[in-house]
Order: structure tokens, then sequence, then C-alpha cells
């Protein structure tokens, strides 16, 4: 490869295609799918209307949001014998590799199967979509010898998954919350794992090996694994007076702090505005404020021990409050990357549909640093 060709480590700020899904303006803290500010979806859809608009390109109408409820509720259902096959994996799996395979292994009860069709396909995603919540909640409830639960006829995504979680209907406060995190979290444009997903199906594999590529690469600590270190900061904090001393301590120590910061905004990241209320929301509703408390002490010292040092500020990221978020909703921390795959399955599925609509493979090139013009010695002179 020629010495002038551009290089960019981990591909940083490197344009790699086009899309009209989403758009991410790190500069300004503004986030939008397909043409809607992410806060006027957080504020006037539901995550449904979003799995419409980042599928076909518009909001849906009060029909077609039936006809897409009801497909999802007909849908969500595992089959049995994937079920039985569920019931085998070893207890105590981690939640992200259990699911990943689980994926994987839905693709073979799919009645579309071997049809890579678009038509194929979107039914593909449909299903795909409507059953991540009910595997995420089966595969969490097998691991702890408990059976499934089967999913309820006229819950929207946010219910279903924590009905089936838990055996009890949320209420509305808890349904909602979830189901603002859902939306705030189902498309992020390139990210780690949707560029994974993209990748994949650019070869002309099927969706499934899309979203067991996209899910793999989710399950690392720098992508969806963020939530899950936050939460544990916080436990490790146990009160608010103790944030100041342990996290001025991190930062003298060179370490970061979880949910704080991102690669691509610089500004504060749009996401956490609105789950920061979710997180208060709950927090009164429950009359327990502790989670929401820490986390907003965590916030402040960093932003004091930084500015002490005479360095930028940093924000919190959508994973900071999402921790505090799912742990009031009574969602076990080896979850909180799962659930973040129920929300993200929705716009991994729309970059896959995009992609099989205008592809072509994709194949980057690297700039080679090893030796050159070595000879092989023969075997019995080495």
């Amino acid at each position: 490869m020629a010495d002038d060709k551009e290089f960019a480590k981990g591909l940083e700020d490197v344009i790699a295609g086009e899309s009209s899904i989403c758009d991410v303006d790190g500069a300004h803290g503004h986030l939008i799918y397909r043409g809607y500010d992410i806060h006027d979806l957080a504020q006037n859809t539901t995550f449904e209307e979003v799995i419409s608009l980042l599928w076909n390109g518009s909001l849906p109408t009060a029909a077609a949001l039936e006809t897409l409820n009801s497909d999802l509720d007909q849908n969500r259902a595992i089959p049995e014998g994937a079920l039985a096959l569920l019931r085998q994996f070893p207890h105590g799996a981690p939640a992200m590799d259990a699911l990943r395979t689980a994926t994987s292994l839905l693709s073979l009860y799919d009645p579309d199967e071997g049809d890579e069709s678009m038509e194929a396909s979107r039914r593909k995603a449909l299903r795909v979509t409507a059953q991540m919540g009910s595997l995420v909640a089966a595969l969490d409830r097998l691991g702890k010898g408990l059976e499934p639960i089967p999913p309820k006829a006229g819950l929207s995504t946010a219910a279903s998954f924590l009905y089936q979680l838990t055996g009890k209907e949320p209420t509305e406060t808890e349904a909602h919350a979830l189901d603002v995190a859902l939306i705030l979290h189902a498309d992020h444009e390139l990210n780690a794992s949707t560029f994974a997903a993209r990748v994949t199906v650019a070869t002309l594999t099927d969706l499934y090996s899309g979203v067991t590529s996209a899910i793999g690469t989710l399950a690392g600590p720098l992508h969806g694994g963020a939530n899950v270190n936050v939460m544990h900061l916080l436990e490790e904090i146990g009160t608010p007076d103790k944030a100041d001393a342990i996290v001025s301590q991190m930062l003298t120590e060179g370490k970061k702090i979880p949910g704080i910061g991102h690669r691509v905004y610089r500004a504060l990241d749009p996401r956490a505005v609105s789950l920061r209320e979710m997180s208060k929301q709950l927090a009164e509703s429950s009359g327990d404020t502790k989670w929401y408390e820490i986390s907003e002490q965590v916030q402040a010292s960093a932003d004091r021990a930084l500015i002490a040092k005479g360095k930028t500020t940093l924000k919190a990221n959508v994973d900071f409050f999402s921790a505090s978020v799912y742990h009031m909703l009574g969602i076990p921390t080896d979850l909180f990357t799962p659930v973040f795959a129920i929300s993200r399955v929705a716009g991994w599925t729309a970059h896959i549909l995009e992609q099989l609509g205008d592809n072509r493979l994709i194949r980057p090139r690297a700039i080679y640093t090893g030796p050159r013009g070595l000879t092989v010695t023969p075997l019995d002179q080495r």
C-alpha cells in the first residue's frame, strides 16, 4: 500500500459510507434519527414508532403503528425448539455470550431461513427485533433456574420485557422510563457494533449473521458494557458524600470515570439529558433517590476535579444515567448490555437493510509496517 494513503488509527472520523438513518453532531451535542431530533422523539413517540421510523424512513400512521404492534406481538415468542436448546446452556454463562449464541440459534428456526431476498430480510428484521427482549428475559430466568415467562399480548416492547423478566406488569412510570431508554439507544450512526453488522452483511451473508456480529461487538466494555462499570462504581461509592474522594482518587491515578466522556461528543451527549430526567423521575416515584443522587454527585465531582487541574470538563454520556435507570427498574447489572441490544437491534437491522439495498463489499486497506525482503532459511538450519 502506498505510503501517501491517509491513515487514522481506529478509523477515527473516517467517512466509511453514506446513510440516511442517523446523524451524530458531536461538536454541538445533537443526535437525529431520519431528520428528527432525539429529544423530540423521546418526548413524543414510542419505541415502536421509532422502529418504524428507522426501518421505513418516516413515522408511522396510526394504522401502520397498529399493524406493527400486532406483528411484534405475534412474533415475540421464542420457538419451542430454540427454547429447548437454551435450557441446555450452562448456568452462569456470561449474559452477552449467551445472547450472542441464542441470536444465532434463532436463524435456524426462522421460516425464511435460506431466503436472502430483501422481502425475507425485512421479515427477519421484524422477528429478531420482536424476540430480542424475550431472549434476554428467558436467558436470565433459565440461568437462575426459573422457567421463562411467555409474552403477554398487548404490551409494548418495554413493558413486555419487564413482564417476562419478573412476571409482574410494570407501572406506567416504569414502562415509560424503559421505553425512553430504548428510543435513546436505538441507533448511533456507525458505532462499532453497527459497523460490524454492515461489514458482515456486505458479504451477502444473512441478516442473523449481521446481528450476531453486532452483539459480539456490543459486548465489549468500550462499547455496550460501559454502563455495567458505571453501576459497579455507584455501588462502590455507596453514598453521595463519598463521591468526591473516590472520583478525585481515580482521576489522580489516571483512571477513567466510566460513563463520563465520549469518543464523538465534545458537548453533552443529548441522550444523557433524557436519561438523567428518567433517573430522577424513577427515584422520586419510588421514594429512593440514592442512586440518582450518587450519579449527580459523581458528575459534579468529576467536573470540579478536572477544573481544578485546568482541564476541560467531560460530561455524562448515555451509559452514565442508564445505569441508575436500569437498576431502579429492577434489571440485574449483568443484563444492562443485553438490554442495550433489545433497543439497538432496531438500528442494526435498519442499517443492514440499507446496506443490502445498495451493497458494496466493505474492504479497507492497512499500512504495512512489517519487514520486507526476508528469505526462507531451510528448516534444518533454523
